[in-house]
């Protein structure tokens, strides 16, 4: 006997469709008419559920800033380097999932007062969580760096993991946000935060980095 499955709740197909649209045309590129019509649903309908674009826009920054922070925990865990790829693979995945959010970055901030907010949380976690990957790798006798080094590396990293998307689409923006550059994109950020630790790596680790980077991508000689 066949079963029908129950259909999902407007309000989730509202933030499904809305994440979509936001990461192919910008966040500032898509009207909530456009959201209704690509949902086949009255203006109407989309106001009694999100009576406002920002809500929309918080709603999905809420989601994000939640998976990041459930994500951020595993950096505790990292003592090896292909722990390490693995975790800024991951963090890099989540980031291209709402990559709408770092794509548009600065016109967010300067129109949204809970973005404006929360991205300084945003930010200090990231640190955390790096802080805390160091002192693994470090433990583990992976990397050797001062507490003096630890500060501007770890701050360089959290740059590299905020603005990569953006770099990315400079270098090719007709292409950089599509799907099919996610894989590329994603793995080359994850090599160039890591890079930032080469001067540390023992020589094993260096070693086996360039080795997890050869299985994905050869190192990006840059623009």
């Amino acid at each position: 006997m066949a079963t029908t499955k129950k259909p999902r709740r407007t309000a989730e197909r509202i933030l499904e469709v809305t994440l979509e649209l936001f990461n192919r045309f910008g966040e500032p590129n898509v009207s909530t008419t456009l959201i209704s019509a690509e949902l086949g649903i009255s203006p109407g309908n989309l106001y009694y559920h999100y009576p406002a674009k920002d809500e929309l826009i918080n709603t999905l920054f809420g989601r994000y800033e939640q998976a990041l922070n459930e994500l951020l925990q595993a950096a505790d865990g990292v003592e090896n380097v292909e722990d390490a790829w693995l975790f800024f693979h991951m963090l890099f995945e989540l980031i291209w999932s709402y990559r709408f959010l770092y794509r548009d970055l600065n016109d967010l901030l300067s129109k949204n007062r809970r973005l404006e907010t929360h991205f300084q949380f945003v930010l200090k976690n990231k640190t955390r969580a790096v802080r805390s990957l160091l002192d693994g790798l470090s433990r583990s006798g992976a990397v050797r760096i001062s507490g003096d080094e630890a500060g501007p590396v770890s701050t360089s990293m959290v740059v590299l993991l905020t603005y990569w998307l953006s770099y990315e689409y400079v270098r090719e923006p007709r292409k950089a946000l599509e799907p099919a550059s996610a894989a590329a994109a994603m793995a080359r950020g994850a090599y160039h935060t890591l890079s930032l630790l080469l001067p540390f790596l023992d020589t094993a680790s260096r070693a086996h980095l360039h080795t997890l980077v050869g299985s994905y991508i050869a190192p990006d000689p840059g623009p």
